[in-house]
């Protein structure tokens, strides 16, 4: 299962354009060999296990981080880019935690879109991070949806940094037709993820932490002193934290692997459209994504390209074979760029799980994992990182507070995982026609 989901991400990369316009480092960094002595052993050198390394080492703890390939290689250098405030399903966190669970939660997710702000300060991080962020409705049955979901935001869980847009407001904000009503929020925006993932590791790397690529983690022999096993070596350490996500590779138990699944999502950028035409589609440029079950999202880059996304699917197919459709869509939303060419198509796994809510815990009182952000995990990463680190020297109330959320596993176990989603994925498809 992993070989071939490392084959399919692969593939699914292999076009993209975060990795044309980032620049990696001219050595990738070391492989383990040996036994290594430390801490903490995060296991992902994507935005979580990143995140982890820069809280663990802001607390005077020794960290090796493993990742079976490199920095940003999975769903970190890969994403849409939004950076947000909330949760993909807020009314789940709201019944099961409760009104103030909620507020604190939502407090959280703040703090962690402030905390990326903070980073790419601190740490000069080129990430071309732009503020702003539409949430629109393509249907009139999903307007009540989303007036209510900014009224709860505003009224229950805190946040009041949100204004409703009405028809003609949201098309000001979006020169589209397809759009008949919009929240704006001024504090979520978008950024390029691979440069800003590049930046954290350069980060970790100059706070102390030992990052090892081409480095997967084979088992983890769990105890007083665990030890994370590769196949050329070993990390001897206190404290465990996986970060693997949509590609867990085996080393959690599967009773907790279960309760995520890997759910492909594409993106296709145009070529440069020049600043006239790139500023005119989306006032200030912020980043823009419907209330669908199925939703699109986009946004116009640094260099005056639309990166248009969507497509969710359990299948991993190849962009090339969706690139017609997306663009499709893209020119329905803009007819304004029906002859825009299309240079790169690519995707990735996104970790959901089947509440979309956060799926936080600890398998051991000195093993921890953070999965399940569900598409909220450029911001929610980051905080999720500074719980763990928390919650290792003994300051646990945040880190527990998601770990009161209750998850489900997907049905079927790994061989009939996908065939169950593309069955429910087919249902919310024929629904969402209606």
């Amino acid at each position: 299962m992993t070989l071939d989901l490392d084959a399919q991400a692969d593939a699914l990369a292999r076009h993209s354009y975060y990795e044309a316009t980032a620049t990696r480092p001219a050595d990738d960094d070391p492989m383990l060999e040996g036994t290594l002595d430390a801490d903490v052993c995060v296991i992902g050198a994507g935005f979580a296990g990143l995140s982890v390394a820069l809280e663990c080492r802001a607390r005077g703890l020794s960290v090796a981080v493993l990742d079976a390939h490199r920095p940003g290689w999975g769903a970190s250098g890969r994403n849409g880019g939004q950076t947000l405030v909330g949760f993909a399903k807020d009314e789940v966190l709201e019944k099961q935690l409760g009104a103030q669970g909620i507020r604190a939660a939502w407090a959280l997710s703040i703090e962690g879109v402030n905390l990326v702000r903070e980073r790419i300060a601190r740490y000069g991080i080129d990430c071309d991070f732009t503020p702003g962020y539409l949430t629109v409705a393509t249907k009139t049955k999903r307007v009540p949806d989303l007036r209510a979901w900014m009224d709860a935001a505003r009224a229950r869980w805190g946040y009041d940094r949100l204004e409703w847009l009405d028809t003609d407001a949201t098309r000001a904000r979006v020169a589209s037709q397809r759009y008949i009503a919009g929240v704006y929020d001024p504090v979520s925006g978008h950024l390029h993820p691979l440069k800003y993932c590049l930046g954290l590791a350069a980060a970790a790397r100059s706070e102390g932490a030992q990052l090892f690529a081409h480095t997967r983690a084979l088992e983890v022999v769990r105890g007083a002193r665990p030890v994370v096993k590769t196949a050329h070596g070993e990390v001897r350490c206190r404290f465990v934290v996986s970060c693997s996500n949509a590609a867990p590779g085996g080393v959690l138990p599967g009773a907790v692997a279960a309760r995520i699944a890997p759910i492909a999502s594409y993106i296709i950028a145009t070529e440069p459209l020049g600043r006239e035409l790139a500023d005119s589609l989306i006032a200030q440029r912020s980043a823009v994504c419907d209330n669908n079950f199925f939703l699109d999202y986009f946004r116009v880059s640094a260099d005056d390209r639309m990166l248009f996304g969507g497509r969710a699917d359990s299948t991993g197919a190849a962009p090339e074979r969706l690139t017609a459709a997306m663009q499709t869509r893209m020119s329905d939303t803009f007819p304004q760029l029906a002859a825009a060419r299309v240079e790169y198509a690519w995707g990735g796994f996104v970790d959901v799980t089947r509440n979309r809510a956060p799926d936080f815990g600890a398998i051991d009182a000195n093993y921890y994992y953070v999965q399940g952000f569900s598409g909220h995990g450029v911001a929610l990463t980051g905080i999720a990182g500074r719980l763990v680190a928390q919650a290792i020297v003994g300051e646990r109330a945040s880190f527990d507070l998601f770990v009161q959320l209750r998850h489900a596993r997907f049905p079927g176990g790994p061989a009939w995982r996908r065939p169950a989603l593309e069955v429910g994925m087919l249902y919310h498809r024929v629904m969402e026609m209606f």
